[in-house]
């Protein structure tokens, strides 16, 4: 049940709310959850627009930042994740160079501090829920 976040200056993308979507069910996808509400209510994207610069100034980067529960992308869901995402923004830019250009930063939280409904949950309570939805 990731959370991503995306900065970019603004009008970037012509459509923030359809690039969330796409992102969330993007990484999904690639974690390779089921689609379950548990999951697809909790899985969300976030796109902000506003100032950035590297140190050259240059102000045409997007930066991607993905917080997973701890261990849920091993290294090969890590490479696909920061490929797929990266095709994903470069197509809802609509600039195929953007790819040179954006950063995807993959982060994951502690077990335990995954907090849904006031309750700070951990892995293992993350999947008991997940198993109660699939009838398990």
């Amino acid at each position: 049940m990731p959370m991503i976040d995306v900065y970019a200056t603004p009008g970037r993308f012509s459509d923030p709310s359809g690039l969330a979507s796409t992102l969330a069910t993007t990484l999904m996808e690639v974690e390779g959850v089921p689609p379950i509400p548990l999951f697809k209510q909790n899985t969300a994207a976030f796109v902000h627009e506003g100032a950035l610069a590297n140190v050259n100034g240059d102000h045409d980067h997007v930066r991607v930042q993905v917080l997973t529960n701890a261990g849920a992308l091993d290294r090969d869901k890590q490479l696909v994740a920061v490929r797929r995402l990266t095709e994903v923004i470069v197509e809802a830019a609509g600039d195929s160079t953007l790819a040179e250009r954006t950063w995807v930063l993959l982060t994951e939280t502690y077990d335990g501090a995954w907090g849904i409904a006031g309750h700070a949950n951990t892995n293992e309570e993350l999947v008991a829920l997940a198993r109660a939805q699939l009838g398990g």
